[in-house]
Protein backbone atom coordinates (compact mmCIF):
# COMPACT_ATOMS: atom_id res chain seq x y z
CA UNK A 1 0.00 0.00 0.00
CA UNK A 2 2.77 2.46 0.95
CA UNK A 3 4.58 1.64 -2.28
CA UNK A 4 1.51 2.34 -4.42
CA UNK A 5 0.91 5.63 -2.61
CA UNK A 6 4.52 6.66 -3.21
CA UNK A 7 4.26 5.74 -6.89
CA UNK A 8 1.02 7.71 -7.14
CA UNK A 9 2.64 10.75 -5.53
CA UNK A 10 5.64 10.43 -7.84
CA UNK A 11 3.32 10.26 -10.86
CA UNK A 12 1.51 13.35 -9.58
CA UNK A 13 4.79 15.25 -9.28
CA UNK A 14 5.67 14.24 -12.83
CA UNK A 15 2.31 15.51 -14.10
CA UNK A 16 2.76 18.79 -12.19
CA UNK A 17 6.24 19.25 -13.63
CA UNK A 18 5.02 18.58 -17.17
CA UNK A 19 2.09 20.93 -16.72
CA UNK A 20 4.33 23.69 -15.42
CA UNK A 21 6.89 23.25 -18.21
CA UNK A 22 4.07 23.45 -20.76
CA UNK A 23 2.86 26.67 -19.10
CA UNK A 24 6.22 28.46 -18.93
CA UNK A 25 6.25 29.81 -22.54
CA UNK A 26 2.84 31.46 -22.06
CA UNK A 27 4.26 34.94 -21.36
CA UNK A 28 6.69 34.53 -24.27
CA UNK A 29 3.86 33.89 -26.73
CA UNK A 30 2.00 36.88 -25.34
CA UNK A 31 5.02 39.10 -25.95
CA UNK A 32 5.52 37.66 -29.45
CA UNK A 33 1.91 38.46 -30.35
CA UNK A 34 2.65 42.21 -30.02
CA UNK A 35 -0.97 42.76 -29.03
CA UNK A 36 -2.60 45.05 -26.51
CA UNK A 37 -3.89 43.74 -23.20
CA UNK A 38 -7.57 43.64 -24.12
CA UNK A 39 -6.77 42.24 -27.54
CA UNK A 40 -4.90 39.34 -25.93
CA UNK A 41 -7.78 38.92 -23.50
CA UNK A 42 -10.18 38.48 -26.42
CA UNK A 43 -8.01 35.93 -28.23
CA UNK A 44 -7.10 33.91 -25.14
CA UNK A 45 -10.62 34.05 -23.76
CA UNK A 46 -12.32 32.73 -26.88
CA UNK A 47 -9.67 30.11 -27.65
CA UNK A 48 -9.15 28.73 -24.16
CA UNK A 49 -12.84 29.02 -23.32
CA UNK A 50 -13.78 27.17 -26.47
CA UNK A 51 -11.39 24.32 -25.76
CA UNK A 52 -12.52 24.03 -22.13
CA UNK A 53 -16.21 24.02 -23.07
CA UNK A 54 -15.61 21.42 -25.75
CA UNK A 55 -13.78 19.25 -23.24
CA UNK A 56 -16.64 19.67 -20.78
CA UNK A 57 -19.25 18.75 -23.40
CA UNK A 58 -17.31 15.60 -24.29
CA UNK A 59 -16.74 14.42 -20.71
CA UNK A 60 -19.72 15.61 -18.67
CA UNK A 61 -22.14 12.96 -17.41
CA UNK A 62 -24.78 15.49 -16.34
CA UNK A 63 -24.75 18.53 -18.59
CA UNK A 64 -28.07 19.90 -17.36
CA UNK A 65 -26.97 19.58 -13.74
CA UNK A 66 -23.63 21.21 -14.51
CA UNK A 67 -25.32 24.16 -16.22
CA UNK A 68 -27.52 24.71 -13.17
CA UNK A 69 -24.34 25.32 -11.17
CA UNK A 70 -23.46 28.46 -13.16
CA UNK A 71 -25.94 30.86 -11.46
CA UNK A 72 -25.22 29.49 -7.96
CA UNK A 73 -23.13 31.57 -5.58
CA UNK A 74 -20.11 29.27 -5.74
CA UNK A 75 -20.39 28.73 -9.50
CA UNK A 76 -20.74 32.45 -10.12
CA UNK A 77 -17.63 33.19 -8.06
CA UNK A 78 -15.57 30.76 -10.16
CA UNK A 79 -16.85 32.35 -13.38
CA UNK A 80 -16.05 35.86 -12.10
CA UNK A 81 -12.61 34.75 -10.89
CA UNK A 82 -11.75 33.33 -14.32
CA UNK A 83 -13.06 36.50 -15.99
CA UNK A 84 -10.73 38.74 -14.00
CA UNK A 85 -7.87 36.25 -14.07
CA UNK A 86 -7.94 36.22 -17.88
CA UNK A 87 -8.20 39.99 -18.15
CA UNK A 88 -5.79 41.14 -15.44
CA UNK A 89 -3.01 38.74 -16.44
CA UNK A 90 -3.11 40.00 -20.04
CA UNK A 91 -3.18 43.63 -18.92
CA UNK A 92 -0.25 42.99 -16.58
CA UNK A 93 1.89 41.36 -19.28
CA UNK A 94 1.07 44.21 -21.68
CA UNK A 95 1.85 46.96 -19.17
CA UNK A 96 4.87 45.75 -17.24
CA UNK A 97 7.92 43.47 -17.47
CA UNK A 98 6.89 39.82 -17.54
CA UNK A 99 9.18 39.05 -14.59
CA UNK A 100 7.18 41.37 -12.32
CA UNK A 101 3.85 39.71 -13.13
CA UNK A 102 5.21 36.19 -12.77
CA UNK A 103 7.01 37.01 -9.51
CA UNK A 104 3.73 38.23 -8.06
CA UNK A 105 1.72 35.22 -9.16
CA UNK A 106 4.16 32.98 -7.28
CA UNK A 107 2.59 34.29 -4.08
CA UNK A 108 -0.78 32.63 -4.79
CA UNK A 109 -0.29 29.92 -2.10
CA UNK A 110 0.05 32.60 0.57
CA UNK A 111 -3.11 34.36 -0.58
CA UNK A 112 -4.86 30.99 -0.61
CA UNK A 113 -3.92 30.42 3.02
CA UNK A 114 -5.20 33.87 4.01
CA UNK A 115 -8.50 33.45 2.18
CA UNK A 116 -8.96 29.99 3.67
CA UNK A 117 -8.58 31.64 7.06
CA UNK A 118 -11.02 34.44 6.24
CA UNK A 119 -13.64 32.42 4.34
CA UNK A 120 -13.35 28.84 5.60
CA UNK A 121 -12.17 29.79 9.10
CA UNK A 122 -9.21 27.45 8.75
CA UNK A 123 -6.30 28.14 11.06
CA UNK A 124 -3.45 30.00 9.37
CA UNK A 125 0.00 28.61 10.09
CA UNK A 126 2.27 31.15 11.82
CA UNK A 127 4.80 30.70 9.02
CA UNK A 128 2.23 32.17 6.63
CA UNK A 129 2.65 35.58 8.23
CA UNK A 130 6.43 35.32 8.02
CA UNK A 131 6.12 34.33 4.36
CA UNK A 132 3.92 37.35 3.69
CA UNK A 133 6.53 39.66 5.17
CA UNK A 134 9.30 38.06 3.12
CA UNK A 135 7.25 38.18 -0.10
CA UNK A 136 6.39 41.84 0.54
CA UNK A 137 10.07 42.69 0.97
CA UNK A 138 10.94 40.82 -2.23
CA UNK A 139 8.25 42.60 -4.23
CA UNK A 140 9.34 45.98 -2.84
CA UNK A 141 12.90 45.33 -4.00
CA UNK A 142 11.69 44.12 -7.42
CA UNK A 143 9.62 47.23 -8.17
CA UNK A 144 12.04 49.88 -6.91
CA UNK A 145 14.99 51.33 -8.73
CA UNK A 146 17.95 53.44 -7.68
CA UNK A 147 17.33 55.39 -4.51
CA UNK A 148 14.30 53.19 -3.74
CA UNK A 149 12.24 55.10 -6.31
CA UNK A 150 9.30 53.14 -7.64
CA UNK A 151 9.38 52.11 -11.27
CA UNK A 152 6.02 53.16 -12.73
CA UNK A 153 5.63 50.17 -15.06
CA UNK A 154 6.66 47.78 -12.31
CA UNK A 155 4.14 49.27 -9.89
CA UNK A 156 1.39 48.93 -12.51
CA UNK A 157 2.44 45.33 -13.03
CA UNK A 158 2.28 44.67 -9.28
CA UNK A 159 -1.25 46.12 -9.16
CA UNK A 160 -2.36 43.72 -11.89
CA UNK A 161 -0.61 40.67 -10.41
CA UNK A 162 -2.12 41.43 -7.04
CA UNK A 163 -5.53 41.16 -8.68
CA UNK A 164 -4.53 37.94 -10.46
CA UNK A 165 -3.15 36.39 -7.26
CA UNK A 166 -6.28 37.28 -5.32
CA UNK A 167 -8.74 35.87 -7.85
CA UNK A 168 -6.67 32.71 -8.27
CA UNK A 169 -6.56 32.24 -4.51
CA UNK A 170 -10.30 32.87 -4.23
CA UNK A 171 -10.86 30.38 -7.04
CA UNK A 172 -8.85 27.71 -5.15
CA UNK A 173 -10.65 28.43 -1.89
CA UNK A 174 -14.14 28.14 -3.38
CA UNK A 175 -13.24 24.96 -5.27
CA UNK A 176 -11.95 23.52 -2.02
CA UNK A 177 -15.26 24.22 -0.31
CA UNK A 178 -17.36 22.98 -3.27
CA UNK A 179 -15.59 19.97 -4.75
CA UNK A 180 -18.41 18.95 -7.11
CA UNK A 181 -18.39 22.12 -9.19
CA UNK A 182 -17.96 21.52 -12.97
CA UNK A 183 -14.55 23.14 -13.31
CA UNK A 184 -14.23 22.87 -17.09
CA UNK A 185 -17.65 24.46 -17.66
CA UNK A 186 -17.21 27.30 -15.17
CA UNK A 187 -13.69 28.19 -16.28
CA UNK A 188 -14.77 27.98 -19.92
CA UNK A 189 -17.70 30.34 -19.35
CA UNK A 190 -15.51 32.82 -17.45
CA UNK A 191 -12.90 32.76 -20.21
CA UNK A 192 -15.53 33.29 -22.93
CA UNK A 193 -17.00 36.25 -21.04
CA UNK A 194 -13.52 37.76 -20.70
CA UNK A 195 -13.05 37.23 -24.44
CA UNK A 196 -16.31 39.03 -25.21
CA UNK A 197 -15.27 41.95 -22.99
CA UNK A 198 -11.87 42.13 -24.68
CA UNK A 199 -13.48 42.06 -28.13
CA UNK A 200 -15.91 44.86 -27.27
CA UNK A 201 -13.12 47.10 -25.98
CA UNK A 202 -10.65 46.23 -28.77
CA UNK A 203 -13.13 46.24 -31.64
CA UNK A 204 -13.37 43.55 -34.34
CA UNK A 205 -11.33 45.65 -36.77
CA UNK A 206 -8.25 45.54 -34.53
CA UNK A 207 -8.30 41.84 -33.69
CA UNK A 208 -5.90 40.81 -36.47
CA UNK A 209 -3.29 43.44 -35.58
CA UNK A 210 -0.09 41.77 -34.41
CA UNK A 211 0.62 38.05 -34.66
CA UNK A 212 -2.51 35.95 -34.01
CA UNK A 213 -0.56 32.69 -34.39
CA UNK A 214 1.06 33.32 -31.01
CA UNK A 215 -2.35 33.62 -29.37
CA UNK A 216 -3.55 30.46 -31.10
CA UNK A 217 -0.52 28.59 -29.74
CA UNK A 218 -1.09 29.64 -26.14
CA UNK A 219 -4.90 29.74 -26.20
CA UNK A 220 -5.48 26.35 -27.80
CA UNK A 221 -2.44 24.36 -26.62
CA UNK A 222 -0.47 25.90 -23.74
CA UNK A 223 -3.31 26.99 -21.47
CA UNK A 224 -5.73 24.04 -21.86
CA UNK A 225 -3.00 21.37 -21.72
CA UNK A 226 -1.22 22.86 -18.71
CA UNK A 227 -4.53 23.38 -16.90
CA UNK A 228 -5.49 19.74 -17.49
CA UNK A 229 -2.13 18.33 -16.36
CA UNK A 230 -1.97 20.49 -13.23
CA UNK A 231 -5.57 19.68 -12.29
CA UNK A 232 -4.89 15.97 -12.78
CA UNK A 233 -1.71 16.13 -10.70
CA UNK A 234 -3.59 17.65 -7.77
CA UNK A 235 -5.68 14.47 -7.54
CA UNK A 236 -2.71 12.20 -6.86
CA UNK A 237 -0.25 14.37 -4.94
CA UNK A 238 -0.41 17.03 -2.24
CA UNK A 239 -1.42 20.48 -3.45
CA UNK A 240 1.63 21.98 -1.70
CA UNK A 241 3.83 19.90 -4.00
CA UNK A 242 1.99 21.23 -7.05
CA UNK A 243 2.31 24.85 -5.85
CA UNK A 244 6.01 24.37 -5.21
CA UNK A 245 6.64 22.92 -8.66
CA UNK A 246 4.60 25.70 -10.28
CA UNK A 247 7.18 28.18 -8.99
CA UNK A 248 9.25 27.07 -11.97
CA UNK A 249 7.08 29.35 -14.11
CA UNK A 250 8.36 32.37 -12.21
CA UNK A 251 11.91 31.40 -13.14
CA UNK A 252 11.46 29.95 -16.64
CA UNK A 253 8.76 32.36 -17.84
CA UNK A 254 10.98 35.47 -17.86
CA UNK A 255 13.78 33.32 -19.33
CA UNK A 256 11.65 32.46 -22.38
CA UNK A 257 10.65 36.13 -22.75
CA UNK A 258 14.32 37.12 -22.61
CA UNK A 259 15.22 34.62 -25.33
CA UNK A 260 12.31 35.60 -27.57
CA UNK A 261 12.19 39.39 -27.32
CA UNK A 262 15.33 40.35 -25.38
CA UNK A 263 13.44 41.66 -22.33
CA UNK A 264 16.13 41.38 -19.65
CA UNK A 265 14.97 41.57 -16.01
CA UNK A 266 16.77 44.22 -13.97
CA UNK A 267 19.11 43.24 -11.16
CA UNK A 268 16.55 44.33 -8.56
CA UNK A 269 13.85 42.23 -10.25
CA UNK A 270 16.14 39.21 -10.09
CA UNK A 271 17.06 39.89 -6.46
CA UNK A 272 13.46 40.52 -5.42
CA UNK A 273 12.28 37.49 -7.34
CA UNK A 274 14.91 35.32 -5.65
CA UNK A 275 13.69 36.45 -2.24
CA UNK A 276 10.09 35.65 -3.20
CA UNK A 277 10.96 32.22 -4.59
CA UNK A 278 13.27 31.16 -1.75
CA UNK A 279 10.80 32.37 0.86
CA UNK A 280 7.91 30.50 -0.74
CA UNK A 281 9.97 27.36 -1.31
CA UNK A 282 10.96 27.27 2.39
CA UNK A 283 7.40 28.09 3.43
CA UNK A 284 5.75 25.39 1.32
CA UNK A 285 8.38 22.83 2.25
CA UNK A 286 8.02 23.41 5.99
CA UNK A 287 4.22 23.53 5.78
CA UNK A 288 4.14 20.25 3.84
CA UNK A 289 6.37 18.48 6.34
CA UNK A 290 4.26 19.84 9.21
CA UNK A 291 1.18 18.27 7.67
CA UNK A 292 -0.62 21.59 7.04
CA UNK A 293 -1.94 22.69 3.68
CA UNK A 294 -1.33 26.26 2.46
CA UNK A 295 -3.17 25.55 -0.79
CA UNK A 296 -6.36 23.68 -1.57
CA UNK A 297 -6.10 19.95 -2.27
Amino acid sequence: MAGSVARGAGFGLLLAALGTVVLTPDAMFMRLSEMSGFQMTAWRGFLMGGVMLLAWAMTSCDRAGDIRQIPTRAGGIIVVCQFFNSMLFCLGIAAAPAAIVLIGIAAVPVFSALLSWLILREATHPLTWLAIVAVTVGIFIAVTGKGAQFDRDAVIGVAFWLGVALVLALNFTVLRAHRRLPILLLIGVGAILAGINGLIITGPGQMMVGHPWAMVATGMVVLPLSCYLLSLSARVTHAANVCLIMLMETVLGPFWVWLAVGEVPTGRMVSGGAIVLISLAIYLGVIRRAGASPAPP
